[in-house]
């Protein structure tokens, strides 16, 4: 009786999941990446990540496999599309600190946009389609996913898109993280204008594919609870100033004073922002004798990484500003220190809008702040940094430990 019993309950199971199918070909895809709860139940919204339609997130263990490699080859691999591996590190919050043993699961639509079930097995006749799989970050957190560019909706507006959920060892649900985006999308400048990418689940996820003969390489790092809703741990207390590890770096248009691009409102991460860049802020308080120290500092730096490495110091001290004055004292200090390599630059202030200095979100009252991205992606941040061989030594390992092996690569054509 009993062995019936649990026959009967896996074939409900199925049951339930096959009549919940949509997106195959012939229907139309959802509106968005979760669809609205149908039955909402409250104890579902204190989840970690928030609410999800009970039955669809679920769906991430149906015919999840035992053994599960930190590198994975989906069906799409074999099929007609654009071959693209997806490869990082999923970090702790911290976003330094490499999570092992975190199940990350992916689906998506095929080369027409649509998610095809293309054979009989029961896990592949759900909503999310036959293109879906699972890697688990390995002891550094790395993993890598080897699939093809998913075909955007048809007869929508939506640009094409990865869904990513990940399940932490220690936390008892799954969770979503922002979709996965492509830079040369067509569709994704439009669609952002009408739909802004704010607080990004896991950090932004925008990919910037690199081409390495008939594949395309994008790196993409998640920082695991990053603007997640009801996660359990926090950053640690610090100096707040600037935006978080794992978030994009944004546009904004500092004036040019001395170096690269004088005279003009270059964006840093716009012009620059394929491989790394360091933004050098200081608000309120400029302590000039260690201002000098970093920008000879940062200019050293700039040497020895040559076109792998541009460098900012962007000056937002709001007392007595006159554009004039600190164009010429941008000057004068660039003169001084030889500068040829880094950019001195400077704002009305860091709460200046004309500029989107605001966007920063820099504290002026901090003595500096360190922004380091690649590929427009913060991927590490120091505040309230001294001068000193100590403080080098961690710029400098920050520099080393976040670049990437995939510099070399092109980048595809686009607009």
């Amino acid at each position: 009786m009993k062995t019936q019993r649990s026959f009967l309950y896996t074939a409900t199971l199925v049951f339930c999941l096959l009549i919940v199918s949509c997106d195959s070909r012939g229907q139309t895809p959802p509106t968005a990446r979760t669809p609205e709860p149908q039955s909402p139940q409250a104890d579902r919204s204190a989840r970690v990540g928030g609410e999800c339609e009970e039955g669809y997130c679920e769906l991430m263990y149906f015919g999840m496999p035992k053994d599960i490699k930190a590198e994975d080859t989906s069906p799409g691999w074999t099929e007609k599309g654009q071959k693209l591996i997806v490869t990082g590190t999923a970090f702790q919050i911290d976003g330094r600190t490499p999570a092992p043993n975190v199940i990350i699961y992916y689906h998506h639509t095929d080369n027409d946009g649509y998610y095809s079930p293309r054979n009989d097995k029961p896990e592949n006749q759900t909503r999310h389609g036959h293109i879906r799989g699972w890697v688990k970050t390995d002891a550094n957190g790395k993993y890598t996913i080897k699939t093809i560019r998913p075909g955007p909706y048809p007869g929508r507006e939506d640009p094409a898109h990865i869904h990513l959920m990940v399940k932490e060892p220690d936390i008892t649900n799954e969770y979503w993280l922002d979709d996965l985006v492509f830079d040369d999308d067509k569709r994704l400048i439009p669609f952002r204008k009408k739909h802004p990418a704010t607080n990004p689940l896991g950090g932004s996820g925008l990919l910037f594919p690199l081409i390495k003969g008939d594949i395309q390489i994008a790196e993409h790092d998640i920082i695991l609870g990053l603007n997640v809703p009801n996660y359990p741990r926090k950053q640690a207390a610090a100096a707040r100033s600037g935006l978080d590890i794992g978030d994009n770096q944004p546009s904004f248009g500092p004036y040019h004073a001395f170096g690269p691009d004088k005279g003009t409102q270059a964006c840093p991460v716009c012009r620059y922002g394929r491989f790394q860049g360091v933004i050098y802020f200081v608000g309120n308080d400029p302590n000039w004798n260690d201002i000098r120290a970093w920008i000879a500092f940062l200019e050293q730096e700039s040497v020895r990484r040559g076109k792998f490495l541009k460098a900012y110091f962007v000056y937002g001290d709001t007392a007595d500003y006159s554009r004039e004055r600190r164009m010429r004292q941008l000057e004068e200090l660039g003169t001084e220190l030889n500068v040829k390599h880094i950019a001195l630059t400077f704002v009305p202030s860091f709460a200046d809008t004309e500029t989107d200095a605001n966007l920063n979100k820099i504290d002026p009252l901090v003595e500096n702040t360190f922004i380091i991205f690649r590929q427009r992606r913060i991927v590490d941040k120091y505040v309230a940094l001294k001068p000193n061989i100590d403080s080098f030594r961690l710029i400098s390992a920050a520099l080393d430990r976040t670049k990437s092996e995939f510099f070399d690569l092109p980048e595809p054509a686009h607009d």
